[in-house]
């Protein structure tokens, strides 16, 4: 059984599919959520607080995923392409997800800033975590890379770059066609794959198995 706590951001997850941020009311979340306001405050301090611990999710459920795919029994450099393919097939369907990889944020989205220096901290160990603010793209990746450990890292950050300049620039389906939009970004197409497979199995075959 969800906790009050995660029952309240996939509210506010949910309510976000339908209103800009701007839109989103705390009081609705609660009602909805079946949460006292006072609940939500003490979890959050604050719309802003609420937007942070969302942020903060995104990136870990997205972490979460990269570890999962990297723990596969598969070969090391299949499960970095893996990675590429989660990354771009996550970031299709999730826009917080995307605009944390990109720093594309549209005026829909929150995009909350880390709690103002010298703040009360707040009382719930996670909300003191998302307070520290959302990871920037750069700091997102290198969180990424980590998960495969000190002799893949270099590799698994090339897999992510791969996939995110599929995320910033999906291909044109057809001649005279424009690049996609967000909402109907798709997965690596079996060419793209078979491209990072490539790239990553030559530079991976080295004795350090590591990419210079």
């Amino acid at each position: 059984m969800p906790t009050a706590r995660e029952s309240l951001l996939d509210t506010a997850l949910e309510a976000l599919g339908t209103l800009p941020w701007s839109a989103v009311r705390m009081v609705d979340v609660a009602a909805r959520a079946r949460v006292s306001r006072q609940t939500l405050y003490n979890e959050f301090g604050s719309k802003e607080g609420l937007a942070r611990a969302l942020v903060r999710r995104e990136a870990d459920a997205y972490l979460l995923g990269v570890r999962r795919v990297l723990a596969s029994p598969a070969p090391p450099e299949r499960n970095l392409v893996a990675v590429a393919e989660w990354t771009v097939a996550r970031a299709a369907e999730r826009p917080l997800l995307r605009a944390l990889l990109t720093d594309a944020w549209t005026d829909g989205l929150p995009r909350p800033r880390p709690a103002r220096p010298g703040a009360r901290p707040a009382s719930v160990p996670a909300q003191r975590r998302a307070d520290a603010g959302p990871p920037a793209p750069g700091e997102l990746v290198a969180e990424t890379a980590a998960c495969a450990g000190e002799r893949w890292a270099a590799g698994c950050e090339l897999a992510v770059r791969l996939a995110l300049s599929h995320v910033v620039a999906p291909p044109i389906t057809a001649p005279g066609a424009q690049c996609a939009e967000p909402e109907s970004w798709r997965p690596t197409t079996p060419t793209i794959t078979s491209v990072i497979e490539t790239i990553l199995s030559v530079d991976t075959t080295s004795p350090r198995k590591t990419i210079p």
